[in-house]
């Protein structure tokens, strides 16, 4: 029903920036509320950011806020995940997420996932 396609990782050092980008498509809808979770190695996939179907409201765990922005693209249906100050902490696999209706704060909660992009943070 949609895919996800994911680009933009890779390694930076502490203190730099990164972009990810996910660009979502489908047949019956053009548009969803997005998010972007992470899974540090040994972890669970973690809440980093999301965005409602229109861009009007973001909402952004507390580990990142400040430093993290995400946005999109309505017209080209694509999310990002601006990073900057990156840390060491927040080397993990990042998946962007996608659902019908409202954003959530749950892995669970997402029906549709991307295949997920590693970004690793050195010190």
């Amino acid at each position: 029903q949609v895919q996800l396609v994911e680009s933009g990782g890779g390694l930076v050092q502490a203190g730099g920036s990164l972009r990810l980008s996910c660009a979502a498509s489908g047949r019956t809808f053009s548009n969803y509320p997005m998010a972007w979770f992470r899974q540090p190695p040994g972890k669970e996939r973690l809440f980093v950011a999301a965005i409602t179907s229109n861009g009007g409201s973001t909402y952004y765990s507390d580990s990142v806020k400040g430093r993290f922005t995400i946005s999109r693209d309505i017209t080209k249906n694509t999310v990002y995940l601006q990073m900057n100050s990156l840390k060491p902490e927040d080397t993990a696999v990042y998946y962007c997420a996608a659902r019908l209706f409202g954003v959530a704060y749950t892995g669970a909660e997402y029906g549709y996932w991307g295949q997920g992009t590693q970004v690793t943070v050195s010190s």
